[in-house]
């Protein structure tokens, strides 16, 4: 009799333990699926407006600041199509991100050794002046362009392709030279032109007479009062370069007038 009471006890034993793991083992079930929808949410949709960054690079094909991402951005139907232009030693305006090409500094180097030079998918490597003639076909789109210089006669150079193609009110400017910005303002107080350095608060950007604040997200996210401010002030406000969406809708929720994003798609 005492063996079958033995033998009932161990039973419930073994059943309490196998009900302990398995509640357990719903809970982290429970979790995982917690965790994995908080990271595939879905972007909220409100009135911020997606920039593409470099174009809409990011698919089948394309590059970096080629033409084929502006086209593709002109297709997508965002806001605008962030673009990085540099000037030559010779003052040919390049759509390029870095200050080499091909070991070759930029801003040292006439234009004729990078007539020839190829994006990465193939492309020519486009001039400022081959990307505005696409970029004025649509004029639905902005033209978000970045002077990767700090030179005031380079800006003045890139100001007056721009006016001679008549898109001065399609471009809106950015840099992160205080003084580039400046320039810009003064050759066309009109222009909307954001300042992305990070360093200055939105009332200090504003006494300057800038029109907006493009910030990266690690210092927005340090500074989130900053977007409530801007737009006091009658700012424009960007992030960038925000590429999920539990980023986007932390940006989103505070009011964020524009994102920049390597992933304009996860907008829709």
């Amino acid at each position: 009799m005492l063996m079958y009471e033995m033998k009932f006890i161990k039973c419930i034993f073994i059943r309490k333990v196998l009900q302990h793991i398995l509640s357990y083992g719903s809970v982290l079930f429970i979790l995982f699926v917690l965790c994995s929808c908080q990271e595939q949410e879905d972007v909220i949709i409100n009135d911020t407006k997606i920039i593409a960054h470099c174009g809409f690079w990011n698919t089948s094909g394309s590059a970096r600041n080629s033409i084929s991402s502006l086209i593709n951005a002109q297709n997508l139907g965002v806001y605008g199509s962030e673009f990085d232009v540099m000037v030559t030693s010779d003052g040919v305006p390049i759509i390029n991100h870095d200050n080499s090409i091909e070991g070759k500094i930029v801003r040292n180097t006439a234009y004729e050794p990078f007539k020839d030079s190829k994006l990465e998918n193939g492309e020519p490597l486009p001039t400022l002046e081959e990307y505005l003639t696409v970029g004025g076909k649509n004029r639905n789109l902005k033209l978000i362009l970045e002077i990767k210089s700090s030179s005031k006669n380079d800006t003045n150079i890139i100001v007056g392709i721009v006016n001679k193609f008549g898109l001065a009110e399609q471009v809106e400017y950015l840099s992160f030279s205080l003084d580039v910005c400046l320039e810009i303002h003064r050759l066309k107080p009109a222009a909307k032109v954001s300042y992305l350095k990070g360093d200055l608060p939105p009332v200090k950007v504003k006494e300057f007479g800038l029109t907006g604040i493009s910030y990266d997200y690690n210092i927005l996210l340090n500074n989130m009062h900053w977007i409530k401010e801007a737009k006091e002030l009658g700012l424009t406000t960007n992030v960038w370069i925000v590429n999920t969406p539990k980023l986007m809708n932390t940006f989103i929720r505070e009011g964020i007038d524009f994102i920049t994003t390597d992933y304009p798609t996860l907008w829709e």
